[in-house]
């Protein structure tokens, strides 16, 4: 594949090599794009940095969501670099274990709070820094899952933060479409990645969807190449979209 050939782009989430951001990143190589990338803080570093090595990875950054300076401190340097930006994929999420595990109802307001901020509300802030950057056009990229849209065992107050996202998702779309910008979230099926690992009765839910799914035995490896088109010229006229890349099991009930 070469249609990302020349293109410039950077992908955040990546926390070891089970991690569906990081089966984007090497989609988003193999097509051709030069990547920058990102750990959250240096207990990830030693799981992340060799990953960048096997794509070559020439942007290389620490970046907490929550750290404005850290975040100004990732898009100046993709500027220095590069002077333009084509892509960037949001893949960061979390809750407190306590409010991910109990009732929506009884989550506290710091603990949704914080997982509004880390999982919805940084990827308005990663779009508002990227937008100068797009001056021809680009794309932004999420991850989401069903729990957004269906009411999914366990999902907890995950579920009203990714239809925040997704709903977010729609509204960049809007404002930045006329900037030939376009933005789409990834919806994948249920995957074993550490941040799922805090969700009770996780292996449960991916076993449903093994056997329930049209298509199943999907992994972190099929999702790579749907982010790779995404990123292409071939998509530029998707935009405020979830695709759902989870072998059909979104069309069950």
């Amino acid at each position: 594949m070469t249609a990302l050939t020349g293109k410039k782009g950077l992908v955040v989430g990546i926390a070891n090599r089970d991690s569906i951001a990081w089966a984007c990143a090497r989609a988003l190589h193999a097509a051709g794009a030069e990547i920058g990338a990102t750990w959250q803080d240096e207990k990830a570093r030693p799981h992340v940095e060799p990953l960048l090595d096997e794509i070559g990875a020439s942007l290389r950054l620490p970046l907490d969501v929550r750290d404005p300076a850290q975040m100004q401190a990732l898009f100046d340097a993709a500027a220095a670099r590069w002077g333009r930006l084509d892509f960037v994929l949001h893949g960061v999420a979390f809750a407190p274990r306590q409010d991910l595990q109990g009732r929506v109802v009884d989550s506290s307001p710091q603990g949704f709070g914080l997982a509004m901020d880390i999982s919805c509300h940084s990827f308005i802030r990663m779009a508002r820094l990227a937008e100068p950057l797009m001056a021809s056009g680009g794309s932004l990229m999420t991850l989401s899952y069903l729990g957004a849209s269906e009411v999914m065992p366990q999902y907890g107050i995950m579920g009203p933060v990714k239809a925040a996202l997704e709903s977010a998702t729609r509204y960049l779309a809007a404002e930045l479409g006329p900037s030939g910008i376009r933005v789409n979230a990834i919806s994948p099926g249920p995957i074993a990645t550490r941040a799922a690992s805090g969700i009770a009765a996780f292996d449960a839910l991916v076993a449903d969807s093994e056997r329930r799914s049209p298509i199943s035995g999907l992994g972190p490896a099929d999702v790579g190449p749907l982010c790779a088109f995404l990123a292409s010229d071939g998509a530029r006229a998707i935009s405020g979209c979830t695709l759902f890349v989870d072998g059909g099991h979104h069309i069950l009930n």
